[in-house]
């Protein structure tokens, strides 16, 4: 555990697969270790971020076009990055992000004709450059995970299934394209296994390297 020190880890996926869950499982686990964390979730985090992030998913909000919502992720995310983010790397904690530009590459990727490589070339303007050093996606059918979601639904949660379909998909291609900076783990198990097979995957992924 103590390799994760000054390391940047999102979990990502579709909704309702667990990553609230097992992002503070994971806190709780590498703390106990002697490791300091942070965690955050994108958006939000800082002042500005929480009301961008209202903004983002209030369920009146209609008309927002696909590119003003990449952009205020965006604007969320470089407010985290400079406000706790990239301060808590350098002082060697670990930061554990709930979602993160794979989001983006997911979610908006195709909408209004937003290429995979705009999200990226704003996205490094955003975060100053400082990518995770590793991506997990927890896996789960839309169907299923979307089912776990017991509150009102959020402005994204309330598109279609094939929307949501779609998503998962553009999730599955960023760990197809980029094996080295992305882990596939199966979400639809209970917490415990996913747990365990989450620090399985960090301790394999040598990050020290």
């Amino acid at each position: 555990m103590a390799a994760l020190r000054g390391k940047f880890i999102v979990l990502d996926g579709t909704e309702g697969c667990g990553k609230s869950t097992q992002a503070r499982l994971l806190a709780e686990a590498v703390t106990k270790a002697g490791v300091d964390v942070l965690s955050v979730r994108d958006p939000g985090s800082t002042r500005v971020g929480e009301q961008i992030r209202a903004v983002l998913l209030n369920p009146q909000h209609t008309e927002m076009s696909m590119r003003c919502e990449m952009l205020l992720y965006m604007a969320a995310r470089a407010q985290m990055m400079a406000e706790i983010i990239l301060p808590a790397l350098g002082a060697g904690k670990l930061v554990i992000c709930d979602r993160f530009v794979s989001s983006t590459l997911a979610y908006q990727l195709g909408g209004d004709g937003i290429t995979a490589k705009q999200i990226r070339d704003i996205a490094d303007v955003a975060i100053k450059g400082r990518w995770p050093d590793l991506t997990i996606l927890l896996d789960m059918p839309p169907d299923r995970s979307l089912a776990r979601v017991r509150r009102e639904k959020d402005r994204i949660e309330q598109r279609p299934l094939a929307y949501h379909e779609q998503v998962r998909r553009n999730y599955l291609a960023q760990v197809q394209n980029d094996p080295e900076r992305y882990r596939l783990v199966v979400a639809d198990r209970s917490p415990e296994e996913v747990h365990a097979e989450i620090v399985q995957v960090l301790i394999d992924a040598k990050l020290s390297a």
